[in-house]
């Protein structure tokens, strides 16, 4: 194996996968799906299908149980309601603070997992699909092109300069994404990104109204609907 790619069956992940496959070939790819005690299967499902599709090997992690005490409204075992509204909305009474969505260091964890399952593949380079828009406001912190750089050195020094991180979308929008993956072909119809495990996308949680826009942006719709209520 050359490359793992971090894959939660989203639209960033996916183009990351697209992106790994085209540089690679789907004999030296391996995706990782991580559970890490989120409220549904769906995303686990569309990850399933699309590693189906692309024709690579397919890893499943279990990390639920790491985050039992986050109250975070993702997860299972939390009291909050999941946010009807923009990330730049949730930021505004946040006083600084990632939104509520935010899963306690999990770019950081899935990424050191990530490290081990990779170098005992063979693996030189992890991608991941963090982007500017989750790091804009410090939404998402584990997204920023900081983090990214210490955790791409921790990596490459801890792993005896054997492995590397690949964050090719650190610096770019979502919409930038989105034409990115149109570009090479990448199966959006099976993608799933709400965060309701709904038979179709809720349309006003903060990752519905960002793909909803990135969409729109590159002039067409969302293959799975999920338009901005």
């Amino acid at each position: 194996m050359k490359a793992i790619v971090l894959f939660s069956g989203g639209v960033d992940s996916t183009t990351c996968l697209g992106m790994a496959v085209k540089e690679y070939g789907a004999d030296e790819v391996l995706a990782l799906s991580i559970f890490y005690g989120q409220r549904h299967q769906k995303e686990i499902e569309a990850a399933k299908q699309i590693a189906a599709y692309y024709k690579v090997a397919w890893k499943q992690l279990d990390l639920a149980s790491i985050f039992a005490d986050s109250d975070c409204s993702l997860l299972t075992g939390s009291s909050e309601e999941i946010p009807k509204e923009s990330y730049a909305d949730q930021l505004s009474h946040t006083e600084g603070k990632p939104v509520s969505t935010y899963v306690p260091f999990r770019n950081g964890l899935f990424l050191a997992s990530a490290a081990s399952i990779a170098l005992s593949n063979g693996c030189e380079v992890i991608y991941y699909g963090a982007h500017s828009d989750d790091a804009a406001g410090n939404a998402y912190p584990d997204c920023s092109s900081a983090f990214h750089e210490a955790m791409n050195r921790a990596i490459y020094l801890g792993s005896g300069e054997q492995l590397r991180i690949i964050a090719p979308f650190v610096e770019m929008t979502k919409a930038d994404v989105v034409k990115k993956g149109l570009a090479l072909g990448v199966p959006y119809e099976l993608t799933w990104s709400c965060y309701e495990g709904g038979d179709k996308p809720c349309g006003v949680c903060g990752t519905c109204r960002d793909r909803a826009a990135a969409f729109e942006a590159n002039g067409i719709a969302d293959p799975i609907g999920g338009e901005t209520k």
